[in-house]
């Protein structure tokens, strides 16, 4: 009888198990969303906006799952990430930006932020996530920015850098743009020529992963910034490739397009490579807020104007410059940590605070450099306009060396250096600031 029973039991569970199987084998299959069953056409030329987006909300609802870019190039313009999705793009398949600068559309209706007070005044992006949550761009695709169609060769540029073809009003700002969303991955994908923009705007977000990107912004093009993380907290970049032509990383605190006032905190950076024709790392502009309890470590950094850069220019009037907060900056409790640099054409490491009346900032305070390693054309340099403002800089286990090779074995002449940097001479480091310790 107890045999007989157990045998039962193992029938019952079995059923059990195959049963399980089959709807989870259902689920899995209801919750892949291929853009082609929606009439999306890959042949680089259709414009696919609409098919897309019809993926993307019926796959949010149904609760989510995973919407499937593959075989082909697809074209399209502004498209809106729903809670839930996964926008998977394939390996053998490129989303491409519309060449038409009206096919990004701005967002005037956007819950989380003010259009007006955006960067550029212009809240449009290729891909918008608008206080969603749990979405996802993964895959080992491409997104392609289609920034050559924007840009062109610029004549007063002795370095052969380009300008916006059309101006800035009417070339799109930025690629992809998170506001007020929770816990975003973002993992494998490829993105190539943002349209002389940002690649990634990280505004007023929670629980933001980045990891294993790669992203190709080209160093002649204007404002192409990677990882713009702006306002936002427990974000994490790892395991990066970052070539742009503005700032690679950048931590910021500007809430004038937001209800509130955010600050940005605990953003985590390791295992990186980055190259830049301004700062591969970026903290700060004018009148951010707070920006704290940061960690970057585990670093190179190559062929770049500026290593390290925490640089607070003067306010102006918004009309005449938009991409400006509305605080005075607070900067504390940031850690670099085993870093090298090689061929960096203006400082490795750049702290200064623009001696000027609207320039407004509190305080900097408690920053670590730890086992950092720079070859190039200048040295360190922390300023100040006055004392009070900046405390406790720590240098521990550092080597900076100038080139010997010199400016001829640069890039135009080693030419690309922030014109600010010369201000100050080859054997000044420190001007205004308290406890700067430098150590073996």
């Amino acid at each position: 009888m107890i045999s007989e029973i157990q045998t039962n039991h193992e029938r019952s569970m079995y059923m059990l198990v195959c049963v399980a199987a089959m709807f989870a084998s259902c689920a899995i299959h209801a919750r892949d969303f291929d853009i082609r069953d929606y009439g999306a056409n890959g042949d680089g030329k259709t414009l696919n906006t609409v098919a897309v987006q019809k993926a993307i909300d019926e796959c949010s609802a149904v609760g989510g799952g995973r919407v499937i870019v593959e075989g082909g190039t697809y074209v399209i313009g502004t498209i809106h990430l729903k809670s839930g999705v996964d926008l998977h793009v394939e390996a053998n398949a490129v989303l491409m930006g519309s060449s038409d600068w009206q096919d990004w559309k701005d967002q005037p209706d956007a819950k989380h932020i003010d259009t007006y007070f955006c960067p550029r005044h212009r809240s449009a992006a290729l891909i918008f996530a608008d206080e969603v949550d749990n979405i996802a761009i993964t895959g080992r695709g491409t997104i392609h920015g289609n920034g050559m169609a924007f840009v062109e060769k610029n004549p007063g540029s002795a370095a052969g850098q380009l300008r916006r073809r059309l101006g800035i009003d009417k070339s799109p700002p930025r690629l992809i743009l998170f506001a007020g969303c929770h816990r975003v991955k973002v993992l494998d994908v490829n993105v190539r020529y943002p349209p002389a923009g940002w690649s990634f705007w990280v505004h007023d977000c929670d629980d933001v992963v980045f990891d294993r990107l790669s992203i190709s912004a080209d160093v002649d093009f204007p404002n192409a910034d990677g990882i713009h993380v702006n306002c936002s907290r427990d974000v994490r970049i790892s395991n990066c490739n970052i070539e742009t032509g503005d700032d690679c990383i950048i931590v910021r605190a500007n809430s004038a397009s937001l209800k509130e006032n955010k600050p940005c905190e605990r953003v985590t950076v390791v295992n990186c490579n980055l190259r830049s024709y301004s700062c591969a790392i970026r903290i700060g502009w004018v009148n951010d807020g707070m920006m704290r309890d940061c960690t970057f470590s585990n670093l190179t950094v190559r062929d770049s104007v500026c290593g390290i850069g925490l640089l607070f220019p003067p306010g102006k009037s918004r009309e005449l410059f938009h991409d400006q907060g509305r605080e005075s900056s607070v900067v504390e409790n940031m850690l670099f940590s085993n870093i090298v640099m090689d061929r960096i054409y203006a400082r490795p490491i750049y702290v200064e605070i623009t001696s000027n009346e609207t320039t407004r900032v509190e305080r900097i305070r408690n920053l670590k450099f730890q086992n950092v390693v720079s070859r190039g054309l200048m040295l360190p340099m922390v300023s100040a306009p006055r004392p009070g403002i900046v405390s406790d800089i720590f240098f521990s286990d550092c080597r900076f060396e100038l080139d010997p090779a010199g400016k001829s074995a640069y890039r135009n002449g080693g030419e690309a250096g922030f014109a600010s940097c010369q201000r100050f001479n080859d054997r000044e480091h420190g001007r205004n600031v308290e406890n700067l310790r430098v150590t073996p």
